[in-house]
């Protein structure tokens, strides 16, 4: 008897759309947008449309599937398991019929995505699961702004704003050159820390990089108390 693995017929990808210009895909995952039938465009619950799915729409077929799924923002799988197995279970008998099924993810899908979960729920199911990486908002911000992120034996940090306030302003001040996302909902707080640490000269502030609206902001304490778009990432050098 043979031991051989056997797989869903379909295919399931994993897209990262990059930070917001269309132009930024890779040929890679362009030509995986060609070969797909249908596509899971995540959503939060407060939106009702799928950036990710805007991103990539210049490359989708116009006989492609939508669907929407949405996602809840949470820190952790465990905390709500049951909304990604959910979606997990509608994604199965698609590739069971034997269609191609992409998930598009802003980014890159490896790097704080939720595609994440919806990966580690599939690739236990005989889903055979190509993940095509994308360009991340911080590489896309130092080429646009001109300031590199590291230097030869630099120490490049890595931060989501929302993590405990020490463990921030210890990285800060362990590494090089730092990268803070998920800033929007405590912009001042991550002035402060920037501030403390002599790093807030030396930051720069980007507010949906490649998309309408984009905004880039230098002297980031003189922007104290203003409200960003959720898709707003600060990079930071020591002198």
């Amino acid at each position: 008897m043979s031991n051989e693995r056997k797989f869903l017929p379909g295919i399931f990808y994993g897209i990262g759309v990059g930070p917001g210009d269309p132009e930024l895909l890779t040929v890679k995952a362009i030509n995986a947008i060609k070969k797909t039938d249908v596509f899971i465009a995540p959503k939060t619950e407060k939106r009702s449309e799928s950036l990710a799915l805007s991103i990539a729409e210049p490359y989708i077929k116009t006989d492609s599937e939508i669907i929407y799924q949405t996602f809840p923002m949470i820190r952790d799988f465990a905390d709500s398991p049951e909304v990604f197995e959910k979606n997990r279970d509608e994604i199965l008998p698609l590739l069971n019929a034997g269609k191609n099924v992409a998930f598009l993810t802003l980014g890159d899908p490896m790097f704080f995505s939720t595609y994440i979960y919806i990966f580690n729920l599939l690739k236990n199911c005989n889903v055979k699961i190509e993940t095509i990486p994308g360009i991340s908002s911080f590489s896309a911000i130092a080429a646009k702004t001109g300031k590199p992120l590291a230097y030869g034996n630099d120490i490049l940090a890595v931060i989501p704003a929302t993590a405990d306030p020490k463990k921030i302003s210890d990285a800060l001040k362990t590494a090089d050159s730092s990268v803070l996302i998920k800033v929007y909902k405590n912009f001042d707080e991550m002035i402060n820390i920037l501030e403390e640490t002599g790093m807030a000269k030396n930051s720069v502030l980007v507010s949906r990089l490649g998309l309408e609206g984009e905004k880039i902001i230098e002297d980031i304490s003189a922007h104290k108390s203003e409200k960003l778009n959720y898709l707003s990432t600060i990079t930071a050098r020591k002198k």
